[in-house]
């Protein structure tokens, strides 16, 4: 089993990235659509404008699934019992800028989609500020895909 402590943690490295920023996204999401139902019960004509800042939040579980298909792609055509545990050890910690990232600028990008939600609930015309607030912490969950990306291109296995 040791020969196979390598690829076990290409494969940790992998599930860290996506399962930390999908979990992320599903709290970011939640948070809004918490605050959006409650717009919504007043106004069900806002649904649509408010529908657009739930899914901010999710972009970030996106950003988790790509770097974990990057980081199975190192996988290919590798014999999983040449990779070593430093090897093993570098793409673990390769997955975790998107992962941890992920998790925390989706949950705090929810946060600010909210109080966006509660803007749009007095001031509907007022959208696109509400976006321009998510957007600017979507920035950083980039930030975490790109060092992924980085960190990734400079660990060769097997």
């Amino acid at each position: 089993m040791e020969q196979y402590l390598g690829f076990m943690l290409v494969i940790l490295g992998g599930a860290l990235a996506a399962g930390l920023a999908g979990c992320g996204s599903a709290i970011g999401c939640g948070i809004v659509g918490q605050a959006a139902a409650g717009v919504t019960s007043e106004d069900p004509n806002k649904f649509g404008l408010l529908l657009v800042l739930q899914a901010l939040p999710g972009t970030q579980g996106f950003y988790g699934f790509v770097g974990m298909f990057l980081i199975l792609g190192k996988l290919a055509g590798v014999n999983v019992t040449d990779i070593s545990i430093s090897q093993g050890l570098a793409v673990a910690f390769a997955g975790l800028p998107v992962g941890l990232v992920g998790l925390i600028s989706a949950i705090y990008q929810g946060k600010v989609c909210a109080g966006g939600a509660n803007l749009v609930a007095r001031r509907p015309e007022e959208i696109a500020k509400a976006m321009v607030y998510g957007a600017v912490v979507e920035t950083y969950a980039i930030l975490g895909l790109i060092s992924t990306i980085l960190l990734l291109q400079n660990v060769k296995l097997g």
